[in-house]
């Protein structure tokens, strides 16, 4: 086991790695800008380096800065985090290149799953099933009217080269087609200057459904799924694992999909792999399609972490120092269900922009894990994440889950800043969300 760590990230996560590391007897270095110098997670850790200015191109982006303060101090590994360089493959080469250990994947297995047509195509060679679609260069609309007819509808009709929503039709019938291909070629040709199109299968009443994988470098296992249908701007606001609704045959298919896809690029650590899921006829082994692969830790690993027992950063440290697995599949269980909210500074009615202030007052309830970089007293700034707290619950059915987050939500209590706390509030007392 490493004797010291340089954490290369700041806020909630990496308060959440020393407290990890700390449980393992690893000292901790941690990093941090102007606008971090009070912060949280320097208070936590065994030692701090300033490492420049408030926006993260000054500091928290400086590769070179960040393995200099590693090397100064001893450190014999960095732990990303998540954001900033946690999926920067050039970080990762230069971390190696230093001597360093990059607690996380390799470089080659972050840019495989780093652009998303690659992925799609080398998901599909190893079995692991990808969105329906034609997106070949034949634009003869009899051919593309013929790929819609093997898709099954309803279909997506997208310009390559779109963006905005134009040149794109939704057609629900065959007979619907060919008006549709039309008007949607013409409008991206004047947008675009480009009228080919590629046909997608649309997921008409689609759930965002992930598998937490974890790899050591040839052999990899899932921790099961997390449901995070629940989002605002495409971003996830309430995560739940396991899924409401999941059946035995649809967990293990998607569970030998995730590890496939893992295996296929050699992963070593903490990844997940997403995938969109149709939830118009009830949870169906062929009703799932890969998305992408997070190629780090998940904000919402909490929730992974509540229903199986396992620390995964503890597990991120015994396998970057050189450990095998510290669990086999057939030693993995899920007990119980578990809620994470996130708890931002943002305002809710005007289209959850981010807010900033000082926190005059911050206190979490009994009974509820609170994953939080902030303190009463601390200020929100505008260079990062407005990110508060990640409140957590775990019940044994849930039912329950849910009724103590409800609980936690309105024992919890913020000053300062505007919050989406009464939003989190009413999603779990929403009844179309209570009945999954």
């Amino acid at each position: 086991m490493f004797e010291k760590i340089l954490i290369a990230n700041r806020g909630e996560i990496a308060c959440r790695v020393i407290e990890s590391a700390r449980a393992l007897g690893v000292r901790t270095v941690a990093v941090y800008s102007d606008a971090d110098r009070a912060a949280k997670h320097v208070a936590l850790a065994d030692e701090a380096v300033h490492i420049g200015g408030s926006a993260p191109a000054e500091s928290y982006l400086r590769g070179d800065v960040l393995i200099g303060v590693a090397k100064e101090t001893g450190a014999q590994a960095i732990h990303p985090g998540y954001g900033f360089l946690s999926e920067n493959p050039d970080f990762v080469e230069a971390v190696e290149a230093a001597g360093l250990v990059f607690i996380g994947p390799s470089a080659s297995a972050i840019r495989a799953m780093g652009l998303k047509d690659a992925a799609k195509a080398l998901m599909h060679e190893a079995g692991v099933p990808v969105v329906p679609g034609y997106h070949g260069k034949n634009q003869d609309p009899e051919h593309l009217a013929g790929a819609a007819d093997e898709i099954g509808y309803p279909v997506l009709i997208k310009a390559v080269a779109g963006g905005g929503g134009k040149g794109m039709r939704l057609v629900e019938t065959p007979s619907a087609f060919m008006d549709a291909l039309e008007s949607a070629k013409g409008e991206a040709k004047t947008a675009f200057g480009n009228e080919d199109v590629l046909i997608e299968k649309f997921v008409t009443q689609p759930r965002h459904i992930e598998v937490q994988v974890f790899g050591d470098g040839e052999k990899a296992v899932h921790l099961f799924e997390r449901d995070c249908s629940l989002q605002r701007r495409h971003q996830k606001v309430i995560e739940e694992a396991p899924a409401p609704g999941m059946t035995a045959e649809m967990r293990a298919a998607m569970g030998d999909a995730a590890v496939k896809a893992a295996e296929a690029i050699g992963y070593k650590g903490a990844g997940t792999v997403e995938f969109i899921v149709d939830g118009s006829r009830g949870l169906r082994a062929d009703g799932f399609w890969f998305m992408e692969m997070n190629t780090r830790l998940q904000v919402e690993h909490p929730v992974t972490e509540a229903i199986t027992g396992v620390d995964l950063v503890e597990w991120q440290l015994r396998v970057a120092s050189g450990e095998g697995l510290p669990k086999r599949q057939d030693e993995l269980t899920i007990t119980g269900h578990a809620f994470e909210s996130r708890l931002y500074a943002e305002d809710v009615p005007k289209g959850f922009l981010p807010a900033t202030g000082t926190l005059a007052h911050l206190a979490f309830p009994e009974g509820a894990r609170a994953d939080s970089g902030v303190r009463t007293n601390d200020t929100i700034s505008p260079f990062y994440d407005p990110m508060i707290a990640k409140i957590i619950t775990h019940g044994p059915s849930r039912a329950v889950a849910l009724k103590r987050m409800a609980r936690a939500l309105a024992q919890t209590q913020v000053a300062g800043t505007v919050t989406n706390l009464s939003f989190l509030g009413a999603l779990c007392a929403h009844e179309g969300f209570a009945a999954g």
